[in-house]
């Protein structure tokens, strides 16, 4: 099982940034796939989904409309765009393969997991 999250970095409020998750075709070919962040000192929190063909998304309150998840399903690359970041959105985020097709919204909905990669919103 493999899972590269990658595009973290620093950004200015009001920014864009766009995290990509490169999964192998064997573990997310019929799988939701699932972003989630973990600020310091607070718990993972699921941040967006999508379902294995794309066709259906899924997003935490806070970010809709300012954060867009996309799927190449050929390249199996899952992207999330992040436009007009705000400082509360400096965490680490995961990528994670959801045990079913369609996305759930816990931690326990996924079975594999990427490293993390660092996104930093200043002020």
């Amino acid at each position: 099982v493999q899972l590269q999250a990658s595009g973290g970095g620093l950004v200015k409020a009001g920014g864009s940034l766009r995290l990509s998750c490169g999964a192998s075709r064997r573990t997310s070919s019929n799988n939701a796939i699932g972003w989630f962040r973990q600020a310091p000192g607070k718990e993972r929190e699921f941040v967006a989904a999508v379902s294995w063909n794309g066709g259906t998304t899924y997003y935490t309150d806070s970010v809709k409309g300012r954060f867009t998840i996309s799927r190449n399903y050929g390249a199996h690359v899952v992207n999330l765009q992040m436009n007009n970041v705000k400082p509360e959105d400096t965490a680490v985020y995961f990528c994670a393969v959801g045990r079913r097709a369609i996305p759930g919204l816990e931690a326990s909905d996924y079975a594999y997991w990427g490293q993390g990669t660092l996104v930093t919103v200043s002020s």
